[in-house]
């Protein structure tokens, strides 16, 4: 996949860059039964009260309900690959030998008539989910369960992916996609394969437009408010605001958010890239 550049005909495509979307299935109808809708808060909660600033407005969007857990024994068939308004990555339509058709995130790769499988016995090929006691060292994987039987809640993203570095007692050790190696139980499932739209972190919007479509109003500098709206405020004309930091005042560069007590942090052997 690659990208493309427009001809700067309006102000709104001088600097776009977009993503060839060359492997979607054209045509391609999302799966009336896999679909859901939401109402758009706004950012609002129950009682009207403005809980998260900069969201609003977009384009209405249908959900797709896409099976993490790919628990389902046997061959299934790839109909089509389509576009996620939800979601980052590209989605495959998978059709199972009794007709059940589920979603799935697309690995990078994946062809329309392809079969994927899941279950214990079968190759580590693009698109099968396997349990990690059967994947081979070196694979690289996406959709990891932190828990068996939870579902994949990590290496989702497009273009992620996570390397298998080896086996320790009933842990396999995997290599994150932020640089972090940890450990993860043999009974979790795993999917092989990158996770498509590979491409996805070289796309521009080219006017704030296109982010209004998304649900994103726009947003002011720190810097530009007064001291009582945020820390940074304040100041003689262009002065900083200081050091980084958000409303609350957490720091924005180097203070450490995670709890010191959080159950998985024994099982982290080398922590993420960090920069320092």
């Amino acid at each position: 996949m690659a990208v493309k550049k427009f001809n700067p005909i309006t102000p709104g495509q001088r600097f776009r860059v977009a993503i060839k979307r060359d492997e979607l299935t054209k045509g391609a109808e999302p799966e009336k039964s896999l679909l859901l809708s939401f109402g758009s808060t706004g950012g609002r909660n129950v009682q009207g009260h403005r809980t998260m600033r900069h969201r609003g407005g977009g384009h209405k969007r249908r959900y797709r309900i896409i099976d993490f857990k790919r628990d389902k024994q046997g061959a299934a068939t790839v109909q089509s690959i389509q576009y996620d308004p939800y979601r980052t990555a590209f989605i495959a339509l998978l059709e199972y030998a009794d007709g059940e058709k589920r979603y799935i995130i697309a690995p990078k790769g994946l062809q329309v008539g392809q079969k994927v499988h899941a279950g214990t016995g079968i190759s580590p090929e693009t698109g099968n989910c396997m349990f990690l006691a059967e994947v081979p060292l070196g694979a690289i994987v996406h959709n990891v369960e932190m828990r068996p039987g939870q579902g994949g809640i990590l290496v989702r993203s497009a273009g992620t992916s996570a390397t298998m570095m080896g086996r320790e007692d009933r842990y396999a050790v995997l290599r994150m996609p932020s640089g972090e190696t940890r450990r993860i139980l043999l009974a979790c499932r795993v999917t092989i394969g990158t996770v498509s739209n590979t491409d996805h972190n070289l796309e521009i919007m080219g006017k704030a437009g296109r982010n209004r479509w998304k649900g994103w109003r726009p947003r002011n500098r720190p810097v530009a408010m007064n001291p009582v709206d945020h820390p940074m405020g304040g100041g003689e004309g262009r002065a900083s605001g200081g050091h980084p930091r958000s409303r609350n005042g957490i720091m924005a560069k180097g203070q450490k958010t995670r709890s010191r007590t959080k159950a998985s942090n024994a099982l982290i052997i080398n922590r993420r890239k960090t920069g320092k």
